[in-house]
């Protein structure tokens, strides 16, 4: 008797992209920025991309929507989901697909939520505009999503503003939004790149079961190899608008064809030769500070360290940590209640309003989001003499001639001069604002989380730049992150943040070295590894330790 044969049953093809183009308009011309990309999406899988800044991974994921950003159109290929044509679509159809049927989750929640809505009214949106439920019932849904997301107090949270939650509790609530609709295909755009490790593996896990539990597809945009490794089937790597390698995804980690590829899973492994301990008094030296913000708790509780001339101390902690609340305190936006700042061995005024014009100058801060840190209005020129004429107010020919020294500093030069910051990369613009901190001729600078936002092959440009600066000009760093792989990268010593408080202090290779304070444990732990079923393992070895 011949046995029954089972037909194969093929998966269910959501989405198929065929020769797509998108150009960019560029100095009133139109240029492709994307240029013949095939790819596919079956439902149940999830497809990451991956490349380095300007590889067209964002401007794809967008498209696969139908939609092309301010200043790009969609010029030549195929969008089609479910047999519906997209890119020639009338706007009133995509409408009806967009945030429905196919929903989009972006890089940085703070800049994506309204600041004057409750994070429910915002959840509510779409599925009330598609009559799907009532606003009782997208109450329910955004609890249980909150859940799942692991979110604090599921049933309050929604009515915090956005402000009233830290960065990684946004992200998830942003996450949360885009699954109210129970949609076919979600667009992750590096949903994850702004948390600390210990949150990443709670979006991570909450990202994996959704798929999975509603049977959803997903396209994962990243510039990190290990984290788009624990969440996709296939792997797309992208380059100049091209698609140069795809593959499983096993199989584009274990063996990349393609060189590129290749060095996007090099830069993880970098690691700093770490200077030997000074023998100086230190530059800076924060001793016993406690402090809060106006009338509530203290979120600092006896922070005690010391950073030296020419040495990176890097304090790390998840969000909530106490991390720049550190920096605040440095830096006099947050005065402290007990507890001393000593700079160059003279007392710091805990307010900022009682600290000298040169003593500001010596120490400046570089922040994490190149975008929102700079003027859009005003010319990398002026970005960057601004601070020479406060604290130095020289002549135009030695502003001039000052500021194209510092162009020079930061691998850039003069062509730059008069462009604007939506004319420069994201590298470009972090270029300047290590310039604009320079100009003050600082003897400190704070950097905060200056390389979350960047594509790894542009974050180790930068931090190559900040050794090389660090070794021509003596200057101490504090580098605040949450990234552990940046911290071998970059840090001679480590501070360990938690609730507040110091846990664990002392040489980068002695922190690092087991064995460890708990929750050092579980940040070292946290970070992932090019391995597929990292994740998984982590996730089944924390379950067994609290069973």
């Amino acid at each position: 008797m011949t046995p029954d044969i089972k037909p194969e049953i093929k998966p269910e093809r959501l989405l198929t992209i065929t020769g797509l183009e998108i150009e960019g308009r560029q100095d009133g011309k139109w240029k492709k920025v994307v240029k013949g990309v095939d790819l596919h999406l079956n439902r149940g899988e999830v497809l990451g991309l991956i490349g380095e800044s300007g590889a067209g991974k964002s401007t794809i994921g967008l498209a696969a929507m139908g939609y092309a950003r301010e200043g790009c159109r969609l010029s030549a290929g195929n969008i089609n989901y479910l047999g519906k044509e997209l890119r020639q679509a009338p706007e009133s159809e995509l409408e009806q697909i967009r945030g429905y049927k196919i929903a989009y989750v972006a890089q940085s929640a703070a800049a994506s939520f309204n600041p004057s809505h409750k994070l429910i009214t915002q959840f509510a949106e779409t599925p009330l505009a598609h009559k799907m439920m009532t606003m009782e019932q997208a109450k329910a849904k955004a609890e249980d999503l909150y859940t799942k997301l692991f979110l604090p107090d599921p049933a309050g949270i929604g009515f915090r503003y956005p402000h009233q939650v830290s960065g990684g509790q946004l992200q998830r609530a942003m996450v949360a939004m885009a699954m109210a609709c129970d949609p076919d295909i979600i667009i992750f755009d590096e949903p994850t790149t702004a948390l600390d490790v210990t949150t990443q593996i709670e979006v991570l896990t909450a990202i994996k079961e959704v798929v999975r539990k509603f049977n959803c597809a997903a396209i994962y945009i990243t510039h990190d190899l290990a984290v788009v490794a624990q969440l996709s089937h296939r792997i797309m790597v992208l380059r100049h608008g091209l698609c140069v390698e795809e593959g499983q995804a096993a199989q584009i980690l274990d063996a990349p064809k393609e060189k590129y590829t290749a060095d996007l899973l090099a830069v993880r492994r970098q690691v700093k030769d770490v200077a030997p301990p000074k023998q100086e008094e230190p530059l800076l030296r924060v001793e016993n500070i406690t402090a809060g913000y106006k009338n509530g708790p203290a979120v600092l509780h006896n922070v005690s360290f010391e950073v030296f001339r020419g040495r990176t101390v890097a304090v790390v902690g998840e969000s909530g940590s106490g991390k720049t609340s550190v920096a605040r305190v440095i830096t006099g936006f947050l005065p402290q209640t007990e507890g001393m700042v000593y700079f160059d061995g003279i007392e710091m005024s805990p307010l900022l309003k009682h600290r000298d014009k040169d003593r500001l100058r010596k120490w400046q801060m570089i922040f994490q989001m190149p975008d929102v840190a700079v003027n859009p209005r005003h010319k990398v020129k002026d970005i960057i003499g601004r601070p020479i004429r406060f604290y130095y107010n020289p002549g135009k020919k030695e502003i001039d001639r000052r500021v194209s020294e510092l162009l020079e500093m930061i691998e850039l030069n003069d062509k730059y001069l008069d462009r604007y910051p939506s004319e420069l990369s994201g590298g470009e613009k972090q270029r300047v604002c290590i310039a604009r901190a320079l100009a003050a001729q600082p003897e400190l600078i704070i950097c905060d989380e200056v390389t979350s936002a960047l594509d790894q092959l542009v974050a180790e440009e930068i931090l190559k730049l900040l050794q090389r600066l660090q070794q021509d000009l003596n200057m101490g760093y504090l580098f605040i992150t949450h990234d552990l792989a940046t911290v071998r990268a970059i840090a001679d010593d480590v501070v360990v943040m938690y609730q507040g408080r110091v846990v664990e202090h002392g040489p980068r290779d002695d922190v690092f070295t087991p064995p460890h304070h708990d929750y050092t444990e579980l940040l070292l732990s946290s970070v992932p590894e090019m391995d597929p079923n990292w994740l998984d393992r982590v996730l089944e070895t924390r379950q067994k330790k609290t069973a």
